[in-house]
């Protein structure tokens, strides 16, 4: 079940049943020469969308698709948010989604550059509760921000599937899940070395001095839909136990 393609009727019956929701989270930035700029934002939402198929007690809320990416800012098409920025958006929806009864927001996040500023947006929201006086209308709230690639079992068959050329940026196992949904946007590109170096992230002209094409340690280029399939299957499964053992509290 999915916020956006739903009538408020239907929201309003989900929540005398469960008071949960899952929210995908990722960045757009570059992913490399033959990676989708939505990769960070598309594969939580692929993978969300997925445990939510067949399961009406699953409801998934409109991906919150641009994040704190300042380092991939020298490569045309990234998009970035300033920490306090998204401090203050992720405080509106969660306090959106409070006023109308929902206790626990479970955000599926994509892109590691935003794990710092979503635990502050916690502390913000949960400094917010505590010093509110009591007898309000809001319910209490409980947050949590899960990898995806850290849901149980998912990163061993990343590497199991990629033993080599992994890296951490433009990773083959995103960019096959991308893949997987999306055959239509598969891109043809030249790696030139096959693995991208790795090292420091900073700055937007330092990143692209060091990494030219935007990679870092990865070869993008072993990514197959077959094996985007494999990690969709495996991490939607272990979503769905996941969250639901956080909905139950």
């Amino acid at each position: 079940m999915r916020l956006h393609l739903s009538a408020w009727p239907e929201i309003e019956a989900y929540l005398t049943r469960s008071k949960g929701i899952i929210v995908p989270i990722g960045s757009t930035e570059q992913h490399g020469p033959n990676g989708l700029i939505g990769t960070d934002a598309l594969c939580p939402e692929i993978i969300a969308n997925h445990a939510a198929a067949d399961d009406d007690d699953i409801l998934i809320g409109p991906t919150f698709n641009v994040g704190c990416a300042q380092h991939h800012m020298a490569f045309p098409g990234s998009m970035t948010l300033r920490p306090s920025t998204m401090i203050a958006v992720l405080h509106d929806w969660v306090t959106s989604l409070a006023r109308h009864g929902f206790e626990r927001v479970y955000f599926l996040n994509g892109h590691g550059g935003n794990v710092a500023t979503v635990n502050a947006a916690f502390s913000e929201i949960y400094a917010d509760d505590s010093l509110t006086p009591q007898g309000g209308n809001r319910p209490q709230l409980s947050m949590m921000l899960r990898n995806w690639w850290e849901l149980d079992g998912v990163f061993a068959l990343c590497k199991k599937l990629y033993p080599t050329g992994h890296g951490s940026h433009a990773t083959p196992s995103e960019v096959a899940v991308t893949y997987f949904a999306y055959p239509q946007a598969i891109k043809e590109a030249a790696l030139d070395p096959e693995i991208a170096p790795s090292g420091p992230i900073r700055g937007a002209e330092d990143y692209r001095k060091r990494f030219p094409d935007g990679r870092i340690g990865s070869n993008p280029g072993l990514a197959t839909p077959e094996d985007g399939q494999k990690i969709v299957e495996l991490a939607a499964k272990k979503l769905v136990v996941d969250y639901k053992k956080f909905a139950d509290g």
